[in-house]
Order: structure tokens, then sequence, then C-alpha cells
């Protein structure tokens, strides 16, 4: 009789712990989910103001048609990726492309001096500053998110369930480099 309670709460113990697991990778996956949502917010700010910025670079750098279609490229490519890992790296592209947008516009006094211009430079500064936010956020989930995948007891559990480890956001490569403007 005493054996078979105590194989009872054992087995309770074990299915608590399951349960508590469990559930406890369901709220960290969401966690993960929803700091991507975050950065994906910012990003599509970012989107949205980027027409207006190649528009009022036009008028005055006529002869960076190449750079302009670089930047249209590559703000297309993020709406079009389909993956997590696709929309990061088509966001490292952008992220790229516009720092030698603006490094660029440099070269432009008129255009530096136009209030449109100076607007829409302030408002993806801020944006970037808030894409950056998000994606530390986010890659501080999914580390929490994936040492909990990979450590013991847990991880036994996460391949009963089929929790997978999540892809960590990584700067581009070329963000270490200074952007190459050529003329």
């Amino acid at each position: 009789m005493i054996g078979f309670i105590i194989g009872i709460v054992i087995v309770l113990a074990i299915l608590g712990f399951v349960i508590v697991t469990y559930n406890d990778m369901i709220r960290l996956r969401n966690a993960v989910k929803n700091s991507f949502a975050q950065i994906d917010t910012q990003l599509q700010r970012r989107f949205d103001l980027i027409p207006n910025l190649v528009e009022t670079v036009k008028g005055f750098a006529v002869h960076e048609k190449e750079l302009l279609e670089n930047v249209t490229a590559s703000r297309s490519g993020y709406m079009n990726a389909g993956s997590n890992e696709e929309k990061l790296a088509m966001s490292n592209q952008l992220t790229s492309t516009l720092k030698s947008l603006f490094a660029v516009a440099e070269n432009y006094p008129q255009l530096k001096a136009d209030t449109n211009f100076l607007k829409l430079q302030d408002e993806l500064s801020v944006t970037e500053e808030k894409v950056a936010y998000s994606r530390q956020f986010y890659n501080d989930a999914v580390t929490i998110y994936n040492n909990r995948v990979q450590m013991f007891p847990a991880n036994l559990i996460a391949g009963m369930f089929g929790f997978k480890e999540e892809a960590l956001f990584d700067a581009a490569e070329a963000a270490e480099e200074a952007p190459q403007v050529r003329f």
C-alpha cells in the first residue's frame, strides 16, 4: 500500500514537472514571437518612411539611380521575405543600403538643408534606435528560450513536444565596415 502511494506521488510529481515545463516553454516561445513582432513593427515604420526619403533624394541626386534602386529593392525584398531569418537578412541589407544613402547625401549640400530630408532623416534615426532596441530584446528572449530548450531536464520535454531552437539576430557582416561612397 505504501509503495502504491509512493508510486502515485512520483507519477504526479513527474506529471507536474512536465506540465510546468511545457507551459514555461510555451510562454518563452510566445515571448520570442512577440519580440520578433516588435522588430517587424519598427521595420514596417522604417519601410513606410523609405518611399518619401527616396523621392526627396531623387530630386537632388539624379545620378544616384543605382543606389535608390537598391534601397527600393531591399525594401521589397523584406516585404516578400517568408521566414524570420530571411526578414532579418533583408533588414541587414536595407540598413547597409540606407547607410550608403546617407553617406551620399553628405555630398549634396542642398539636400542636407532640405527640411523634408532632415525630417525624414531624423525619423529614420529614431526608428533605427527602436529597431536596435527591439533586436536586443529579441536576442534576449531567444537566448532565454534556447537555454530552456537545451538544458537538462527541460530538453527532454522540449524534444518530446517538438520545441526547436530559434535563431539569434546577427548583425550584418558589412555592419562593421563604413559604407563606400563612389562617384
